[in-house]
Parts: structure tokens; sequence; C-alpha cells
């Protein structure tokens, strides 16, 4: 059964998704339209895809500017990430925080990220495989981001893998943030 905990975050969830375990393994359900309905969270699924990350890999901060915003949701169904958010909308009573947890196989979370957040992670195990649902598709002109360490969260990283484009982003306090809530 689902289980949705809203986080200290507005509007953004942790999910445990149902899992069913038995002798052949595992089976897990990542969406289900219907149940996200009643919990009052719209979601028209677009897109998917997934990473696969090195352990100390770290992947964001991103999201995409309006009118390609999306909301995501994402979790680990093989390995360990620390996934985290930060709220991008200006007029939101949680602008500027940040909330982070482990998602990983083992313990079978989600988050439901909702338009006008930032997303990233680090991966905790060799191999992690990170996977998005998202409610609208891909546009380069607006896939965009803010730095990795701008937001006072502690990694807890030395020497993290990062791409060059992700260190290209702007920090947050210089970001002007089109996002309302």
């Amino acid at each position: 059964m689902f289980h949705f905990n809203p986080l200290p975050l507005q509007g953004a969830f942790l999910i445990t998704l149902p899992a069913f375990t038995d002798n052949r393994g595992s089976f897990i359900k990542a969406f289900q339209h219907s149940i996200f309905a009643r919990e009052e969270i719209t979601f028209d699924l677009q897109e998917s895809y997934f990473s696969l990350s090195g352990k100390e890999v770290i992947r964001g901060m991103h999201f995409q500017l309006p009118p390609y915003d999306h909301a995501k949701i994402v979790y680990c169904p093989s390995g360990a990430i620390l996934d985290v958010l930060v709220d991008l909308r200006k007029d939101s009573a949680t602008y500027g925080q940040h909330y982070a947890t482990e998602l990983s196989a083992a313990n079978h979370l989600a988050y439901y990220i909702p338009k006008g957040f930032a997303h990233g992670f680090k991966s905790l195990s060799e191999g992690a495989m990170t996977c998005y649902l998202v409610s609208s598709e891909h546009s380069k002109e607006h896939d965009t981001g803010i730095r990795y360490d701008s937001f006072g969260f502690d990694w807890a990283c030395n020497r993290p893998v990062l791409s060059e484009r992700d260190l290209s982003f702007p920090r947050l306090d210089t970001f002007d943030s089109p996002f309302l809530q």
C-alpha cells in the first residue's frame, strides 16, 4: 500500500512504495494515478528515464524552467542515493529550504517533487540506479539548475564526481527564480 508523508517543504512528499516479496524476488509499484489523485496530487506522466551512477557521484541540482517545468516522482530501485530537494518557489513559505533523505532498493522510498523545486542526489553505492517519472518532456533550452554547493547542504563528500555542466550553474543566491506556488 502507498503511504504518503508530507515533507517540511510545502507540497513535497516522501512516499513508501508498495513492495511485494516472495521466493522469486520483489515487485514494487512506483505510480498509480488513482492513488495519487486520492492524495490530491495531480501528476500527468509525460516522460520516464533513469541514470546509473558510481559511488560519490553528485548529480544536480536540476529543474526545467517554465513553460516546460515539471513535477517528478523519483526512486532508486538499485543501490542507494542521498536525494536532495530545494524549494525555488519565491512565494513559498519554504523558499530556499532543502530536504534530504536516502532512497534505496532496500527502503523502497520515493519522492513526489512539485514544480518549482531543484533536485539532485549523491550516489551512496556503485551503480546506483535513479528512476524519474516526469510531468513534461525534456526541453534542452529550459533545462538548467543551481550549484549543488550553494544552498547550505552538507553533502558529506570530500571528492565528489560532478559534471562540468553542473559546476557551471548559478548559485541559489544569484538565481532569479521564475517559480511561484
